[in-house]
């Protein structure tokens, strides 16, 4: 791999990472319009509002940036890259279609997305505790604590399916990919797919940032910019969560004309659960904190168990 293959391959998840997050944005803004009967959003720019996104961009631009007087200046404004870089990094890594087209493709893949994934979190925590604010702590813990809670889950599900491929390379499960696992990784999919919009904390599993409680959490004293961060970082979050769903349990690139239109079918894979994503925020009620941590450990954890025992079986009984 010489230094231009390199530059181009960066450069392609760069404007991946920039793109595709303010894309998902959009669709939230216009799923949620027509689901909710909200006309505000469909009348910026003129034909659908298609400049929502753009006048949203231009408020929190317009807005001051704030520094609470007893805040950790440096860790309060370093807060929003703690949370925004580790899902560039990660997508580094997910595989877009066959024959190379990912960034790196480490041998330990799902290992190395999970545990980067877990450092974005650390965003949210160190941001609640330099806030100098108790409503901003708390959410801080919230999220530290939910972040333990389903990232359990989360691993289980996902040794599920390296388990069945023989490989914790991403392209190498991509490489082993049957379409008969579909079906019985289904139960699978679900919990990876319920405990990455937790540790996201979207709806329903928002209670870190409820306003009712606690104003807006970790988020609370963020403002302009900073705050527009935090967003970019959940919707970040969203196609990175579904890229790897897609990936781990859908089959990625799998598909008719896989050799050409492999990419496509990632992309149409990952856009199907981002719009799932966005439905379930319409859809749910917020769970309360306790009733997130006792879904976490008394179904989604039972769930994943059961799943990596029943993908024991199968690969004795096929093996």
């Amino acid at each position: 791999m010489d230094w231009l293959d390199v530059a181009i391959r960066l450069l392609a998840v760069l404007v991946a990472f920039l793109v595709f997050p303010l894309l998902v944005g959009q669709l939230e803004h216009k799923a949620m319009a027509h689901m909710q009967g909200r006309v505000g959003p469909m009348h910026a720019g003129g034909f659908h509002g298609w400049a929502q996104l753009i006048a949203d961009g231009v408020k929190f631009v317009q807005k001051e940036d704030t520094v609470p007087d007893g805040a950790d200046r440096r860790i309060f404004r370093l807060a929003p890259a703690v949370a925004l870089i580790p899902y560039l990094v990660v997508l580094i890594a997910i595989p877009l279609g066959p024959e190379g087209m990912v960034g790196e493709a480490p041998d330990a893949g799902v290992f190395f997305v999970l545990a980067v994934l877990g450092v974005g979190v650390l965003g949210s925590l160190i941001a609640g505790w330099a806030s100098a604010n108790k409503y901003a702590l708390l959410g801080g813990l919230r999220t530290a604590a939910q972040l333990m809670a389903y990232e359990l889950p989360l691993l289980l599900s996902a040794a599920s399916v390296a388990m069945a491929a023989g490989t914790l390379s991403l392209t190498g499960i991509l490489d082993e990919f049957q379409w008969w696992w579909v079906p019985w990784q289904l139960v699978g999919a679900f919990v990876f797919f319920t405990a990455g919009l937790a540790e996201l904390q979207r709806p329903p599993f928002d209670a870190p940032i409820a306003p009712e409680e606690i104003i807006f959490g970790a988020y609370t004293e963020y403002s302009g910019l900073r705050f527009a961060f935090f967003l970019l970082a959940e919707y970040a979050g969203i196609v990175v969560i579904s890229a790897l769903t897609a990936v781990l349990f859908l089959g990625g690139w799998h598909g008719p004309f896989a050799d050409q239109l492999g990419w496509l079918w990632t992309l149409l894979k990952t856009g199907a659960l981002c719009f799932v994503v966005i439905w379930a925020r319409v859809a749910w009620p917020r769970l309360r904190a306790d009733q997130i941590q006792r879904f976490a450990w008394t179904v989604l954890v039972p769930l994943a168990l059961a799943q990596i025992a029943l993908t024991g079986v199968i690969k004795v009984v096929t093996g």
